[in-house]
């Protein structure tokens, strides 16, 4: 029994054990699949010289957006098989909901000033 004769939940180790050798599993194929997307963008933009650069910009941008929110739900993930209890799991729920809610308006205001500089260029005369 825990504070306020509550009981606390206890992750088993063989559990945890198994959710981390399968969170590490995603991990890494997610850095493989990053790293082969990376090729693949960098292949691309060597074969289409006329790409613009507004738009570079944003899917760039877009990409580290997806890449950070990615890496860090998988940090999420990998805090809660490690959280001990019930507790912790609400704590780190709660700091993880708030920190993506910042980032995401963080994301969204950027994004809109990446966009309205793109579209701004892209009507400017060309002298």
């Amino acid at each position: 029994m825990s504070d306020n004769g509550r009981e606390q939940f206890e992750v088993p180790k063989d559990m945890r054990s198994m959710a981390e050798a399968s969170f590490e599993q995603a991990r890494k194929a997610f850095e493989q699949f990053v790293s082969t997307a990376q090729a693949t963008a960098g292949s691309i933009e060597e074969r289409n010289a006329s790409v613009r650069a507004g738009a570079k910009d944003i899917s760039s941008k877009a990409f580290a957006y997806a890449e950070k929110n990615v890496q860090d739900s998988l940090n999420y993930a990998q805090s809660l098989v490690k959280a001990k209890d019930l507790t912790e799991i609400m704590r780190l729920h709660s700091e993880y909901v708030q920190s993506q809610m910042r980032a995401l308006a963080d994301q969204a205001s950027e994004m809109g000033q990446i966009i309205s500089r793109a579209a701004i260029n892209a009507v400017k005369p060309k002298n």
